[in-house]
């Protein structure tokens, strides 16, 4: 495994992103039981126990990779949104930078404060990798975050069944 800096936890305006702990899974759970917010990750509501496995699968991607998502927590509530962060399952075409929020706080600028504070981290501490964001073809809300950002479309690939795009974050 190369040598990363990648930090265990970063600091925005209204945001901390930090890596997980198993307490959170109970506020992870009001992004991945929501059919309507998984529909284009993973597919489906999921119960609180395949929340709890893959809170697991996101700290041990920190194990295997050196770096990974990260949760995102209000600074003022300590409530847990979501999830930023680096992202590289073994099935997927890169590396990328991943986003994904309970419902309730869509809307907020949440996600690109987040997805803006882990492209900069990226920049510093992984200068080489050339980072993506990985997005259904009909996810359109992270579509357009992207382009917010400043990730720019490169190509449309099949996975999964489905038609997914590949957005390229500047380096």
């Amino acid at each position: 495994m190369m040598m990363l800096c990648v930090p265990e936890s970063l600091e925005t305006s209204r945001l901390i992103l930090r890596q997980f702990r198993e307490s959170d899974w109970q506020d992870l759970h009001l992004y991945y039981s929501s059919e309507t917010a998984t529909q284009f990750t993973v597919g489906r509501a999921f119960s609180e126990g395949e929340t709890w496995r893959t809170l697991c699968s996101m700290v041990g991607h920190w194990q295997f990779r050196g770096y990974g998502p990260y949760a995102i927590e209000h600074k003022e509530t300590g409530k847990v949104l979501g999830t930023a962060g680096f992202w590289y399952p073994n099935d997927w075409p890169e590396p990328e930078i991943k986003w994904a929020l309970a419902p309730e706080y869509w809307g907020q600028g949440y996600a690109s404060e987040a997805a803006r504070g882990v492209q900069q981290a990226g920049r510093e501490c992984m200068p080489d990798m050339r980072l993506i964001s990985f997005i259904h073809s009909e996810n359109h809300a992270s579509i357009q975050l992207a382009k917010a950002i400043g990730a720019v479309f490169e190509k449309e690939v099949n996975f999964r069944g489905g038609l997914w795009h590949i957005y390229r974050h500047p380096s």
